[in-house]
């Protein structure tokens, strides 16, 4: 069988754009083959197109196939423990169809959530920086930035579900600021483009007690000006350096600051284990049952041609809590 996949062109030193991708095709066989339904996306994907790519695992090379997630429907299998019209989870990454070994692929319940979509969120990394290692809970003040995307939408609302004082959120623009609160349950939420320090001032005036921290740069200083003495600061990325071409892209924190200010700096891998994920589908489902969980997600739909643009689309910040593709 054919199948159409993305390859990177290059490896992407600086902005990436419509000229880094390119659209393959290549024979594909094994034990179970695969059409592909979904395919999640995440800015993280930018750092493994980097030829000094910072994160634990192998950087993705040109001309190969790239992608992680994605979600499918099993066309033919030799395997008894996978059968035809299956909806599976694997890594296979950005094409049309995929096949390998019956392990490669999970299968997942398909009446578990409203649409398989639900299960490309980036929900592991929210869920275990928030209950794990932030610690988040009775009585805190908690402060997510990038609070409108794919793991801080998320992050915001489990600290909400674990008895949060107040949640308050920074995001890009005035309209998605009012999203968080109107519709996500945020307490309070400001653009960033403000005097972060301000606003936090004014929306925390006793201090934050835990910070979720996706952007870093400026909105990091600011929460660490505001903190509350053993205030513990969950630092999951950096988005206002990792998405142009800085060299340092993920700048050490300023340790002595927040030492002098007894806030505990807690960096954590977004590389989960099973039990990880296993906790956050738990309290995913749980809350969802029980009506105290928006899933903010967006699904674009488009053939495999599209699905660069759409990567693009998001690291521009066009769409709102977790993007994944729906392949037409």
């Amino acid at each position: 069988m054919m199948t159409r996949e993305i390859h990177l062109t290059a490896q992407i030193a600086g902005v990436p754009g419509p000229e880094h991708f390119t659209v393959a095709q290549s024979q594909i066989d094994g034990e179970v083959v695969v059409r592909t339904d979904y395919l999640g996306l995440a800015a993280t994907y930018l750092e493994l197109m980097r030829p000094d790519c910072h994160l634990p695992i192998p950087a993705w090379q040109p001309g190969r196939r790239i992608g992680v997630m994605a979600i499918g429907t099993v066309l033919r299998s030799a395997c008894p423990d996978l059968k035809e019209g299956d909806l599976v989870q694997s890594m296979s990454g950005w094409s049309t169809h995929s096949a390998g070994p019956a392990a490669s692929y999970f299968r997942l319940d398909p009446e578990a959530y409203p649409d398989p979509s639900y299960h490309l969120g980036q929900g592991p990394t929210a869920y275990y920086g928030i209950a794990e290692v932030a610690k988040a809970g009775q009585g805190d003040i908690v402060f997510v930035s990038g609070a409108a995307g794919g793991v801080g939408s998320l992050a915001g609302q489990i600290a909400r579900n674990l008895g949060a004082k107040k949640v308050i959120g920074s995001a890009g623009s005035q309209a998605k600021a009012d999203y968080l609160v109107d519709e996500l349950g945020f307490d309070a939420a400001f653009d960033y483009h403000q005097d972060p320090v301000a606003a936090l001032k004014e929306l925390a005036p006793e201090g934050i007690t835990v910070f979720f921290d996706t952007v870093g740069g400026t909105l990091y200083d600011a929460a660490l000006e505001v903190a509350a003495p053993g205030a513990r600061f969950a630092l999951c990325g950096s988005l206002s350096t990792q998405l142009g071409g800085a060299p340092d892209r993920f700048p050490e924190p300023d340790r002595t600051a927040a030492q002098a200010r007894q806030v505990e700096l807690l960096p954590f891998s977004c590389h989960h284990t099973p039990e990880q994920i296993s906790a956050w589908h738990h309290h995913f489902r749980t809350s969802l049952d029980q009506g105290r969980f928006v899933y903010p997600r967006t699904v674009v739909e488009t053939g495999i041609d599209g699905v660069p643009g759409a990567f693009l689309s998001m690291l521009r910040g066009d769409h709102r809590g977790n993007v994944s593709v729906r392949l037409t």
